[in-house]
């Protein structure tokens, strides 16, 4: 079996992981991990099966942006929660008089404040780590004569700078279903050039 076939099938399984995981809510999350180490491994074959370790190292990099996002966005929430008062915090609020909206912006600004820059930040890293997704797919495409990577790899973009407006989860969701085929419709080998 070739690695572009291998890369086939477990590319095509990993990406539907990925869509069940995110698709199930609580331990979802673990089945979109294996979706995503299994996708990993696919388009490692596949850019062993070119020789363009380009095709990898952009995949590779998306990857790392995605974790950077993750965990700044977790620490910038940490902090904002400690910097508004912690666990006091919670306490303040349920002491509050509900009659008096100046007070309660008051007590809750800080911690609004600090949730609207993280999810600025962690908007423009996934914008960021998508078009390195963008390049690995394109150049997937080429490769492969398969431009459902292509396709794939223009609606995560077109999702990543949606989020904003919420519209974006359900482009991402077509997304990784047009990744699916993308996978499954892989040639055995290599096109001629």
């Amino acid at each position: 079996m070739s690695l572009l076939n291998n890369a086939k099938i477990i590319g095509g399984v990993g990406a539907l992981l990925t869509l069940i995981g995110i698709l199930i809510p609580s331990f979802g999350f673990f089945i979109s991990i294996v979706g995503f180490i299994l996708v990993f491994v696919a388009v490692k074959y596949i850019s062993d099966e070119v020789k363009d370790k380009s095709i990898f190292n952009n995949f590779l990099y998306f990857f790392i942006t995605v974790i950077i996002a993750v965990v700044v966005a977790a620490a910038i929430l940490i902090i904002t929660f400690i910097e508004s008062g912690g666990m006091t915090f919670i306490n303040e609020l349920q002491s509050l008089a509900y009659s008096d909206p100046m007070a309660i912006w008051d007590t809750i600004q800080p911690l609004f404040t600090g949730v609207i820059a993280t999810l600025v930040i962690f908007w423009i890293l996934m914008i960021i780590s998508i078009m390195f997704l963008r390049k690995s797919y394109d150049k997937i495409a080429e490769y492969t004569k398969v431009k459902w990577f292509s396709t794939a790899g223009l609606i995560f973009l077109i999702g990543a700078v949606t989020l904003v407006i919420l519209i974006g989860f359900i482009i991402i969701l077509i997304g990784i279903i047009i990744e699916i085929i993308a996978y499954f419709s892989l040639p055995d080998k290599l096109p001629d050039k």
